[in-house]
């Protein structure tokens, strides 16, 4: 006889109302937390009697209001970085436009090239980073030996420019969000607690770096100097109701400042193996997270050229890396990245399959 964990999706949808998932910081969407802290219920199920047979059932229902859910979280996190990324425009950089800056690459050879379009604020708030992105990609084709071909997209990111000199130094601010994939990914890496299992183990330690958040803004800045006065200049700012008004916020703890949660300096404790120099920090705005990184320009360059030189399978690979290795030592880590691929990529496809695991799908 399996045992059933299905305590969420299909029986009690208020199950969860006081459990928030490791997604709650980025989505307090009820729909997606309540699958997120399922998916985490069953895991501890699995770890603590992996010799019993179980039965995850999912409804299809339930499983298009998370997808929809996903999407209103993409959509709500997007606008909430941006707008942040405008209210420091608005503190340490003056008068800017915007710009959508695509890296693609080009399929037989691998070579890499930057295109950067000028946008309005209008396609920022209207479109999601990641349409501007293959949006800009499919205006232009390359001549692949006798035929023409579409380029793929390897990032995108939105900078914000600024129109004159300033007196923080700042040469930009960047804005990027993860993949849809990467999302996923970093949802299992909650789950699972990957970042402390990637501490404990000496054979993973060294690539934790490779574990990012969703959203995340760069600050650029001429000198390391310049970093430090800017990121001092942040913990101190408080924004006045007037200018959150101006863009449509309503003034609260929660949006009046940034809370630091935690900061890693890369300039004063000397720059990492790879040579990357920022100081770091994780911070909560308007009740979700952010990563921000304050960086010399200089650094930020070779990081860009790096970028557009390196292979796609390399840089895939590299990312990866320590998700493998984990899913090596922890066949349970690989079912649950295969898991969540299945039910929101692929739902009409074969199920993922685990030892003792039996899913089920209702209607």
């Amino acid at each position: 006889m399996s045992a059933p964990i299905k305590e969420l999706l299909c029986d009690d949808p208020h199950a969860a109302e006081h459990v928030r998932s490791p997604l709650w910081m980025v989505s307090q969407e009820p729909a997606l937390n309540d699958l997120v802290v399922y998916l985490d219920k069953a895991r501890v199920g699995l770890q603590s009697g992996p010799q019993e047979t179980r039965e995850m059932r999912f409804s299809r229902r339930q499983l298009r209001a998370c997808r929809e859910a996903f999407d209103r979280m993409i959509i709500k996190g997007e606008e909430s970085l941006h707008k942040l990324c405008e209210l420091l425009c608005r503190s340490f950089v003056g008068r800017y436009h915007l710009q959508s800056v695509v890296i693609g690459e080009v399929p037989s050879t691998g070579e890499r090239f930057t295109l950067s379009q000028i946008i309005s604020s209008h396609d920022l708030y209207s479109t999601i980073d990641l349409d501007l992105g293959t949006r800009q990609l499919r205006k232009i084709r390359f001549v692949d030996g006798g035929s023409w071909a579409v380029p793929s997209l390897v990032a995108n990111v939105v900078e914000y420019q600024p129109s004159e000199a300033n007196a923080f130094g700042v040469h930009k601010v960047i804005s990027r969000i993860k993949a849809e994939e990467e999302i996923w990914n970093k949802v299992v890496d909650e789950i699972f607690g990957l970042d402390a299992l990637v501490v404990r183990d000496k054979e993973l330690r060294h690539l934790s770096k490779y574990v990012k958040d969703i959203f995340g803004i760069k600050v650029v800045v001429g000198t390391p100097s310049e970093a430090v006065l800017v990121h001092e200049a942040l913990q101190r700012s408080v924004w006045p109701s007037a200018l959150l008004e101006e863009f449509g916020i309503s003034r609260s703890a929660s949006t009046e400042r940034v809370a630091f949660v935690e900061t890693k300096d890369y300039l004063r404790r000397g720059e990492k193996e790879s040579g990357w120099e920022a100081i770091k920090s994780v911070v909560t705005w308007n009740d979700r997270m952010f990563e921000i990184q304050v960086q010399p320009l200089a650094n930020f360059w070779r990081e860009r050229e790096h970028l557009t030189r390196e292979s796609h399978a390399g840089f895939k690979s590299r990312r990866e890396q320590v998700r493998q290795q984990v899913a090596e030592q922890l066949p349970l880590f690989g079912f649950y990245q295969a898991l969540l691929r299945w039910l929101f990529q692929d739902p009409e496809g074969p199920a993922p399959i685990f030892p003792g695991v039996s899913v089920v799908v209702l209607e």
